[in-house]
């Protein structure tokens, strides 16, 4: 079993809220009072917090539309009732009553994918003569989406939200979520716009004019150095942007690597499992033992709930300022106030995992390594993960039951070829625009959007995490984490005899070619 870890970080700088005066006003929520916004991707992540923080500490605001595609057999406000029967939301409804919030919250049905997002004409007259506020958040995340779908999700969707915005009559603010990682070439990233890998309009047309087969031959030397489509089309998407700055009221915003509700209204929420999340979750159930990773390298995480009030605060400074006067970029990342290496990440994941907070039917105990050699991952992948997942999957084979682990490698191994770029490289980005705007903030304010630096406790951070993961992901309940634990302990005594067999096995072969003759 392994030790606590132990983290201590600069506590300079942290958070400390004075007092707060109940006169004092919210001058965020006042800039949102009696308007109309559109959202896309409000069924998303990122958007999901967005709309939960927007009626929770907004609610003054008139009305949210949501961009919903349609699904046959459901109405798309239908959908919208799905989507508060989510524990996220629960809070806000206890608050303000869910039949007050769904008058709040109406479905436009529409797709990023179709010409004129595919709104009627009926809601897109609605939406130009009530909205003032827009945000898009629609994206698909997916690093491996085949280019041609990402350039018509991210890109094409990008321009087809502008020529919206263009016709709306009230619009005062439009902001596109794009990503801190979609420069990879810039290894430290400024908050001003960056010039696209290719003509974005020329690459839409292209798309359009091929199938999903002849894009899919050229898609390598399409992207040249970049690593993935998602960098790739988001990077023209923010070109598509730009251009616009002239002729709307546009910002771009950068959130760095979005992870599980810090704090509100949730801690430890979250709806996937990208990122550490995922990583925690194949590492504390066996299958994931060893990376080729830079240990002492770091990401740039953000907690979803930290971002979104990076998103708020942004929002009001634009609307009172007027986006003439403020930075058109504005970046939502952690870095420059708090690090987190890779191996420490790894370290604090295995004790939440091993002492507080076990998975039901871990395969393996956890354990493993990050290696810094490609060689020698690669032969520890094929010992300690594929030939394990051979020997469980043959096994079940034999008592009739269908195999699982090899499909889960293989899930692993191609994952690992998207993530192999990010933890062995390592991007800085300037975060002067949120330091300004800490700057500007009341005390209630800054109580109420903390975009500052956090005193983070990272244990309580990943045992939150991975206790939501396990119960709204993983779908496993509190009252079977003790046998979750006797069943780690079971875990640990078979993961020490097959290495024993292992080193044994070793000697043994050592001592017949040297000694035995």
């Amino acid at each position: 079993m392994t030790a606590k870890p132990n983290f201590d970080f600069e506590k300079e700088g942290v958070l400390t809220i004075g007092h707060v005066d109940e006169n004092e006003v919210d001058r965020i929520a006042a800039s949102f009072k009696g308007r109309s916004l559109f959202i896309t991707g409000g069924t998303g992540f990122l958007g999901k917090v967005l709309v939960e923080k927007l009626l929770r500490s907004c609610g003054e605001l008139k009305r949210i539309y949501l961009l919903i595609r349609p699904k046959k057999g459901k109405d798309p406000q239908e959908r919208i009732k799905d989507i508060f029967q989510n524990v996220l939301f629960d809070q806000v409804k206890q608050l303000r009553g869910e039949q007050q919030i769904l008058q709040q919250v109406v479905a436009i049905a529409g797709d990023v994918l179709l010409p004129g997002l595919g709104i009627s004409e009926q809601d897109l007259e609605t939406l130009r003569n009530e909205v003032s506020i827009v945000y898009h958040c629609a994206a698909t995340v997916r690093f491996d989406e085949p280019l041609r779908n990402a350039v018509f999700m991210n890109t094409r969707g990008t321009k087809y939200m502008l020529d919206l915005a263009l016709t709306l009559k009230h619009l005062e603010f439009f902001a596109y979520c794009s990503t801190a990682y979609c420069h990879l070439h810039v290894k430290t990233l400024y908050e001003k716009p960056y010039d696209p890998p290719a003509n974005p309009h020329q690459v839409i047309q292209a798309c359009e004019w091929l199938t999903d087969e002849e894009v899919s031959l050229i898609e390598r030397k399409v992207l040249g150095d970049i690593p993935n489509t998602y960098a790739y089309t988001k990077s023209l998407a923010e070109a598509l942007v730009v251009e616009k700055f002239n002729e709307l009221p546009a910002v771009i915003l950068r959130p760095s690597i979005v992870i599980p509700i810090w704090k509100e209204p949730i801690p430890g929420w979250t709806d996937n499992i990208n990122g550490p999340t995922g990583l925690l979750i194949g590492a504390g159930k066996g299958v994931i033992r060893t990376m080729y990773c830079n240990s002492s390298g770091y990401g740039d995480f953000l907690p979803v709930d930290i971002a979104v009030n990076g998103i708020l605060v942004a929002s009001w400074r634009n609307i009172t300022a007027g986006t003439d006067s403020t930075n058109r970029v504005a970046h939502m990342t952690s870095s420059n106030d708090i690090k987190v290496s890779w191996a420490e990440i790894i370290e604090l994941g295995r004790w939440v995992i091993e002492h507080k907070v076990p998975l039901n039917g871990v395969a393996w105990y956890p354990g493993g390594s990050m290696k810094s050699n490609y060689i020698v991952h690669y032969i520890c992948m094929v010992l300690f993960q594929w030939m394990p997942a051979l020997f469980v999957d043959a096994l079940l084979i034999l008592l009739r039951y269908p195999p699982v682990l090899c499909r889960v490698q293989n899930r692993i191994y191609k994952g690992f070829e998207v993530f192999e770029y990010y933890a062995n490289n390592v991007w800085s980005f300037d975060n002067s625009e949120a330091v300004k705007l800490r700057k500007l903030m009341n005390n209630k304010e800054r109580k109420t959007y903390v975009i500052e630096k956090i005193d983070l406790d990272l244990i309580d951070y990943f045992t939150n995490s991975v206790l939501c993961a396990r119960r709204l992901i993983l779908k496993e309940s509190d009252e079977s984490i003790p046998a979750a634990k006797r069943h780690m302990k079971v875990m640990w005594v078979v993961d020490k005899v097959y290495k024993g067999i292992w080193l044994f096995g070793i000697l043994y072969m050592l001592y017949r070619c040297f000694f035995a003759s």
